[in-house]
């Protein structure tokens, strides 16, 4: 997995979600636009990180998923999780 490149800044962060309230759009494939790249922060719990590449990372407190800018991807739930995304871009 990519990490996040130093030159960008934090401009967003989403509202805590949990296995409850997740946007069902998350769990489809879709993608960050350009210049745009998100960081996954799981609170409690785990989720799986799918890249349309074929990469799957699983994710649990410390260990963060990159969104790379306009790479397609969606996440899966595996249980009770707590979690939110931070935005950057330059």
């Amino acid at each position: 997995m990519k990490t996040l490149p130093n030159d960008i800044k934090l401009y967003r962060r989403t509202p805590i979600f949990t296995h409850e309230n997740v946007p069902q759009g998350w769990l489809k494939n879709h993608s960050t636009k350009k210049d745009v790249w998100g960081l996954i922060k799981i609170m409690e719990g785990k989720l799986e990180y799918i890249i349309e590449t074929d990469e799957t990372f699983l994710l649990e407190p410390g260990k963060d998923g990159v969104i790379e800018p306009e790479v397609i991807h969606h996440i899966k739930l595996i249980g009770p999780v707590v979690f939110f995304v931070e935005f950057y871009k330059n």
